[in-house]
């Protein structure tokens, strides 16, 4: 079956009792079971399981051909959950541009947890190779990777990896399994901010782990969920659900806009660079055009000048909203650096954008005109 197909039919059955179309949202945070706690229903308390919840991770393993999926209330839980299964003594691999909570994450937490990290450009698989240590478990890779839109080569990192004992979870936000399958390339785990592009409307919170096999990977993460707590609610799963039905469409869409954004501004004397993976002149293109179907509804640039010259652009925008997050209908632009915080490694000039659904044109002239 086509993706597009499965995006509308994935965790769309028809519902038993009453034939709705529409999957019913079930609220309950308990279940009925036996005397004994024996299963009845297949599900017994929400922090576990719940049938909303299902219907979502079928949906998300079905997208990236992946064998099992687990969702959670946040793409950060995703994240944390896969780190807190490491042993002590591990070592991981995450890029030198990445999404800057994870970062964080890595720089806060991992040293009490035992864990060792480094960073490198993974733009080189050759670089995560001379990266690897005895003790290395884990590589993380972001492609297209945020702010900075660079590239990995996944196949290539995952042949790397692997020859080395370690696995490889790919952070698909950006691209969403529309636009690349990271198992399908080697990958071991594939992560999902789903409040971004998988939601799409600005309106949910949530993250997913797609597993490639879901054995030996599966038991371990979904304990981890259960006790520490970073499930999905009901709700927010029918949300995300929902917006996986309009996916296809959406990223077919974002991606054209954005691709025609990215050569306006690579026009304008007032944009030093322009980072797009869809630009032929874009370091990473033909990497990207090898592994994605499109290049995606995100890009940055540099305007010309500094810190203050980038905030006055922020602050002449009239379509686009000043705000963090993406992926929504809405074209949203923000100054990464001061949305990141003290620590930031984001060029003080950079804006990046999250291109939505508008008509190209008039995003275009807005982004010109603040440009001046």
């Amino acid at each position: 079956m086509r993706l597009e197909t499965i995006a509308v039919h994935a965790g769309a059955e028809v519902d038993a009792s009453t034939g709705a179309i529409a999957p019913p949202i079930h609220l309950s945070t308990t279940f009925e079971h036996g005397p004994a706690s024996e299963s009845i229903h297949g599900y017994s308390y929400i922090r576990e399981k719940n049938p909303t919840q299902s219907r979502l991770e079928d949906a998300m393993a079905q997208l990236e051909a992946g064998e099992a999926a687990l969702v959670f209330a946040s793409g950060m839980g995703a994240g944390a959950t896969v780190l807190q299964s490491l042993a002590p003594g591990s070592h991981v691999i995450f890029p030198d541009d990445m999404y800057v909570d994870f970062r964080n994450l890595s720089r806060d937490f991992l040293p009490k947890w035992g864990i060792e990290s480094s960073n490198v450009d993974m733009g080189s698989a050759e670089a995560v190779g001379n990266a690897l240590r005895p003790n290395t478990k884990l590589v993380w890779v972001e492609t297209p990777s945020n702010p900075l839109m660079k590239i990995a080569d996944i196949a290539a990192i995952a042949q790397i990896a692997h020859a080395a004992g370690a696995q490889v979870l790919v952070d698909n936000t950006f691209a969403t399994p529309v636009l690349q399958r990271p198992l399908t390339l080697g990958a071991d785990m594939v992560l999902h901010s789903t409040t971004k592009y998988c939601g799409g409307h600005s309106d949910v919170q949530g993250g997913c782990l797609v597993l490639r096999q879901r054995e030996p990977l599966y038991p371990g993460l979904s304990q981890t969920r259960r006790v520490l707590g970073a499930v999905a609610s009901p709700f927010g799963s029918w949300l995300v659900l929902r917006g996986l039905r309009s996916l296809p469409c959406r990223m077919e869409r974002h991606s054209a806009n954005a691709m025609l954004v990215a050569q306006e501004l690579s026009k304008s004397s007032k944009a030093d660079a322009v980072y797009y993976p869809g630009l032929a002149n874009h370091p990473g293109h033909e990497i990207a055009a090898r592994q994605m179907s499109a290049f995606g509804g995100m890009l940055s640039f540099l305007v010309r000048g500094g810190y203050d010259d980038a905030v006055r652009v922020a602050s002449r925008v009239k379509l686009f909203t000043n705000a963090t997050s993406l992926g929504g209908t809405e074209s949203l632009l923000e100054h990464r650096a001061s949305s990141e915080g003290a620590g930031s490694k984001t060029p003080a000039n950079l804006l990046r954008v999250s291109v939505g659904l508008e008509h190209p044109d008039d995003l275009v002239e807005d982004l010109l005109q603040a440009l001046g």
